[in-house]
């Protein structure tokens, strides 16, 4: 009979940890190919609504029995798209998954929590839940947050309800109450709360460079990755007080007269398809984000930890299809002085798939590979921690939403690679089967060690050295290269400095 217990109790704990317990109660999630346990939609935070609009995230309440996890949770209000309609959302969206391939709670496997992108304002955490990262040893946690005109308007009315006397920021807010959530109770999903590691892609890691330079979330992650986003441009900071004049004109142009009558409003007036708010992005509060990122990062004041970013080849294949003259020479000449000049000279426009080529590249430089140069420079200067950068430059006739006639890797592509995508078509797709295979072995590694990359049978990585930059390169393979477009972006670095000139009555006409 001892035997039989004790086999029993080893067959038992074989399984995949489909239960658990979280502080607000027990929870079931979903048997998953590769014998891995899917938690599809936990609340993390009680719904936002009613007086809870545009508050910070207030705690879960408990429930009754056992919480099936087995669908995502509802998406954010947005614009509707054609894959998204008014029904599949709800402001009650403040939802995580977790995917474990954990046996039991004593396992203390490294965390990848994921926040996802949209421009502040769209998309869902449901896009992928990371079962592919999971299945290499990791507990991986996509994070759902406030977007749009509920996630970030600020107003005069709300900082004076706030303890803080802040508004805004709302979504950041709820991605640290998140992260905080994560600390108390990942560990019963047998993963370790010490050895936590945030990326994102596009807003997502956009927030990311926020979480980093936020006094806020300092202890609640360990490392940081990266993929096409940064908020280092001196053209992105939005103050407290410019935040609550936009908040303010928002509410005229709804005619409502306080945030009382707009807390009566249903979301979709307030987020919804041609709803016009000018505001979507992190405000710099004196708060969540106490100065502007470059500022911070400039000063060594944030939280240092190890970094991986890294951007795409072609990220402006989203944008344009076709590039006429007029609208060439129409996007150079609105820069200041003779900078657009000196632009025509990196980015020429004489074809037509040369003008093409050159303001997909200079959306890219601009947008994701100045600031990805920036941090790393400036954390490389300021920190401690090591820096990575990578580059991902697969062509590939599969796409997330790109355009045709690509030269590599559109922007958002770089989530095929990660999600698994290729596994089944790995015979038609070979090339992007081994480059995704690279990338979730890079990545994942980074996160079990805390910071770096590397591991046996990879090509190796080395940290990123201002003098000597080097990029991993992700194209038929993995390879070190030279930092790419390095004439393009140091030409960028020299507007912006000159813009932060400018902002700061520095600025001089000389390049």
């Amino acid at each position: 009979m001892m035997v039989c217990g004790l086999m029993t109790a080893m067959t038992v704990g074989a399984q995949p940890l489909l239960k658990t317990h979280v502080e607000t109660g027990d929870v079931e999630g979903v048997l998953e190919d590769g014998g891995i346990a899917c938690y599809y939609a936990i609340p993390y935070a009680a719904p936002p609504v009613g007086d809870l609009r545009w508050k910070a995230p207030q705690p879960a309440k408990p429930w009754e029995g056992v919480l099936k996890a087995e669908t995502v949770g509802k998406w954010p209000p947005q614009p509707e798209k054609s894959y998204v309609k008014y029904d599949m959302m709800s402001e009650d969206c403040l939802n995580l998954s977790v995917v474990t391939p954990a046996k039991s709670v004593d396992e203390a496997l490294p965390v990848m929590a994921f926040i996802h992108g949209g421009g502040f304002q769209t998309e869902s955490y449901g896009g992928t839940l990371w079962q592919s990262l999971a299945r290499r040893g990791v507990v991986a946690v996509s994070i759902e947050y406030r977007a749009g005109a509920l996630g970030f308007m600020a107003h005069g009315e709300l900082a004076k309800e706030d303890p803080e006397g802040h508004s805004g920021n709302y979504g950041i807010l709820d991605q640290i109450f998140a992260l905080q959530w994560i600390q108390r109770n990942i560990s019963n999903f047998g993963g370790d709360p010490s050895k936590v590691t945030i990326f994102g892609e596009s807003a997502g890691a956009m927030s990311c460079h926020i979480l980093c330079a936020s006094p806020l979330a300092k202890g609640l992650f360990r490392a940081c990755i990266s993929e096409s986003g940064a908020w280092m441009s001196p053209m992105n900071v939005l103050n407290q007080q410019m935040a609550q004049m936009i908040g303010g004109m928002f509410m005229n142009g709804l005619k409502k007269s306080s945030v009382a009558e707009m807390r009566q409003m249903d979301a979709k007036e307030l987020t919804g398809t041609g709803v016009n708010f000018q505001g979507n992005m992190p405000i710099v509060d004196g708060y969540v984000v106490p100065e502007p990122v470059y500022a911070l990062y400039e000063k060594g004041a944030y939280n240092d930890v190890p970094v991986l970013i890294m951007h795409n080849s072609d990220e402006g294949a989203v944008e344009f299809d076709s590039v006429s003259v007029e609208m060439f020479n129409q996007q150079l000449s609105s820069l200041p002085n003779h900078w657009g000049d000196s632009a025509k000279a990196v980015y020429p426009g004489n074809t037509p798939m040369e003008r093409l080529y050159s303001l997909r590249n200079l959306v890219r430089d601009v947008n994701f590979g100045w600031p990805a140069y920036q941090w790393a420079t400036l954390q490389t200067k300021t920190g401690k921690s090591p820096v990575y950068m990578a580059y991902l430059a697969q062509n590939s006739e599969k796409t997330v939403y790109a355009k045709g006639n690509r030269r590599g890797a559109a922007h958002a592509d770089d989530i095929m690679y990660l999600d698994g995508r290729f596994d089944k078509e790995a015979d038609k797709y070979p090339q992007e089967k081994m480059v995704g295979d690279l990338m979730q072995q890079y990545w994942v590694n980074f996160a079990k060690t805390g910071g770096d990359p590397n591991g046996e049978g990879l090509p190796k990585w080395t940290v990123y050295d201002e003098q000597k930059p080097s990029v991993m390169q992700f194209k038929d393979g993995a390879a070190l290269v030279p930092l790419p477009n390095k004439e393009k972006i140091l030409l960028i670095d020299r507007f912006m400095q000159y813009i932060r000139d400018m902002q700061s009555g520095k600025a001089k006409t000389a390049q």
